[in-house]
């Protein structure tokens, strides 16, 4: 065989620093098609990107090549440096410094795709802490909730 295949579907959550709302609406949808960017040029392929003003979800398919951390990393400085070079006005913009990496099999893509779309909906009736925990717990991680939001 001379090349590797694989399947690699990672849903990244994250949120921004202290989880403040700053990712407005004004420049929401800039934000993810920059993430779905940076995400072709390192050989990722954003399947879905969407979250609110607190938080991000992020589908993307990785590469064989790419580490699940180096691909958050990615994402997460690049946006970064576009906030800022891009919106002045948004000093005080940062990503927190953890994440939430989950893998799916290919059949359950859609549902997910869909979840993402969804996540102005879903906020309405849960926080973002209360939808993280249950992703923890849905996939079976475990976490210190000491530690879990610092």
């Amino acid at each position: 065989m001379g090349d590797a295949y694989t399947s690699c579907h990672i849903h990244y959550v994250f949120s921004t620093k202290e989880r403040r709302p700053l990712i407005l609406p004004a420049y929401r949808e800039r934000l993810w098609a920059y993430m779905g960017g940076i995400a072709r040029e390192h050989r990722m392929c954003a399947v879905q990107i969407g979250g609110t003003v607190d938080h991000v979800h992020l589908l993307v398919r990785l590469p064989a090549t790419l580490a699940i951390a180096k691909g958050v990393q990615l994402l997460k400085a690049g946006s970064s440096k576009w906030v800022h070079d891009t919106f002045p006005d948004l000093p005080h913009f940062a990503w927190q410094a953890g994440y939430g990496a989950f893998s799916l099999s290919p059949s359950s893509v859609p549902s997910a795709v869909e979840y993402i779309v969804r996540q102005d909906e879903h906020h309405r009736r849960h926080t973002f802490q209360e939808e993280f925990l249950a992703f923890l717990t849905r996939y079976d991680v475990a976490y210190d909730a000491r530690y879990i939001w610092q």
